[in-house]
């Protein structure tokens, strides 16, 4: 079978303009790519408006972060879903476990944690 045909029937017709990416090229990003660690963030029961002033200094926290070079993203959501938000640091997993647990808002029970390891691709970024 041809793949390139496969694809193609797939996509819409924006999307059949892309262009073609090589396995070498492939290859080649795969290799590149870097390792992060995700921390998203559960959202147990809501008890608003308690909690209001523990997440407000939950995100002063996270922009500190940033700020310092740490924490490479910050994505809250808000649809109502279990998950409050994902944030993406540039650490290690250590350093990220000692950070999120000391977050005062992890420590009241407002948000809960984990800890996963993601790669992305040099250059990757957001408009």
């Amino acid at each position: 079978m041809n793949l390139n045909v496969a694809r193609t029937s797939r996509l819409s017709t924006s999307e059949q303009r892309l262009p073609d990416t090589s396995d070498n090229k492939m290859q080649q990003h795969l290799a590149s790519t870097r390792l992060h660690h995700c921390h998203p963030e559960a959202r147990p029961a809501d008890d608003r408006p308690r909690t209001d002033p523990i997440i407000w200094e939950h995100r002063r926290r996270n922009f500190a972060l940033r700020d310092a070079g740490v924490l490479s993203k910050v994505c809250p959501i808000r649809d109502g879903a279990d998950v409050a938000g994902i944030d993406i640091f540039d650490a290690d997993q250590a350093t990220v476990e000692h950070i999120v647990r000391d977050a005062a808002a992890i420590q009241a029970g407002v948000l809960c944690y984990g800890i996963h390891p993601a790669r992305s691709y040099p250059g990757d970024r957001l408009p």
